[in-house]
């Protein structure tokens, strides 16, 4: 028998063994703490979601009075050649 199948049968042997009996009391307390994990991760996504529309908000308004896409004006007049 290789390594492979020995350290398989080991390791059947362990998760087809008698499992530990859970203390009653964890369940309310892991009720507890996702139900806080829950709050933050809605809280979190929420505050991404502000920040995005914050932010595309700001963009809108700065190209709205920027205008990127108008050339800007010359300081200076072209040289007059040929005349």
């Amino acid at each position: 028998m290789n390594g492979q199948a020995r350290m398989e049968r080991e390791v059947r042997a362990i998760l087809d063994g008698a499992q530990g009996a859970v203390p009653p009391e964890i369940h309310p307390e892991a009720v507890r703490r996702g139900g806080r994990m829950l709050r933050r991760r809605r809280v979190l996504r929420r505050l991404a979601w502000l920040a995005l529309c914050l932010a595309l908000t700001a963009f809108f308004v700065w190209v709205l009075l920027a205008r990127p896409w108008v050339e800007p004006p010359s300081k200076t007049t072209p040289p007059l050649t040929g005349w």
